[in-house]
């Protein structure tokens, strides 16, 4: 069941956040970026061919009849956006990402994710329009992530930065809450567990993983679990 976009959504999450004492990271080891959880309104039906080149998407991967990397038919209602990285980017490349980055001189996290969410999907949001921050998020590979939760207002015509965005998704809320999720798997090289969150034909690995994960224990349902000790994949640590 796809969850409405309406007024009572919005003041639900906002309240759920600043409920919340949210946990932050302060690590000078680490450089600092932010990453937009952009909530806009979808219509069911309006994803069911993929716009990115799956085939060449999956060269070298391990897939499955039901796990083929397509994202498809997982629009409808309340959603967020979300991105298949450019496979020729330096770091992360090929994986599924928020919008987001690292903080320029001078910016904060809130800063930064409405300058990312315009640089990559061609979308400008204001400030008034941020509900709240999720937790901090140290990664593998050397960042602290904060999630910053935006409501966009309505649809939002996407325009992908083709240098950084093969294609852009409005993926329903209702997904994050399906019965088969969140998963959770275990490597030889940690102890801790890898989160999964299947989406569409393919999994959502943290860090957006655990970002997704939190906002439905916050946001949609006013649970105060942590999320910051689940474990990345080995191939996500650089």
């Amino acid at each position: 069941m796809t969850i409405a976009y309406d007024d009572a959504l919005r003041d639900t999450i906002r309240a759920h956040l600043a409920g919340h004492e949210r946990r932050a990271v302060a690590d000078p080891t680490k450089r600092r970026a932010a990453v937009a959880m952009v909530l806009v309104d979808s219509e069911i039906g309006e994803d069911r061919v993929d716009p990115a080149p799956v085939v060449d998407w999956n060269q070298g991967r391990t897939i499955s009849e039901d796990l083929d990397g397509r994202m498809v038919d997982v629009s409808g209602g309340a959603a967020f956006l979300l991105c298949r990285r450019a496979s020729r980017l330096r770091s992360h490349s090929a994986q599924w990402a928020l919008p987001g980055g690292r903080l320029d001189a001078g910016e904060t996290e809130i800063d930064a994710a409405l300058r990312e969410s315009q640089e990559e999907l061609g979308i400008e949001l204001a400030e008034s329009s941020v509900l709240g921050l999720l937790d901090d998020y140290p990664t593998r590979s050397g960042y602290v992530i904060t999630p910053v939760v935006i409501w966009g207002g309505g649809r939002l015509d996407l325009q992908p930065a083709p240098d950084e965005v093969v294609a852009a998704y409005r993926v329903g809320l209702h997904q994050l809450q399906r019965d088969d999720s969140p998963r959770f798997i275990t490597i030889p090289e940690s102890s801790r567990p890898v989160v999964q969150i299947p989406l569409g034909n393919d999994l959502i690995h943290a860090p957006t993983g655990a970002v997704l994960l939190q906002f439905r224990w916050w946001c949609l349902e006013g649970r105060h679990d942590r999320v910051d000790e689940l474990e990345q994949p080995v191939f996500a640590w650089k």
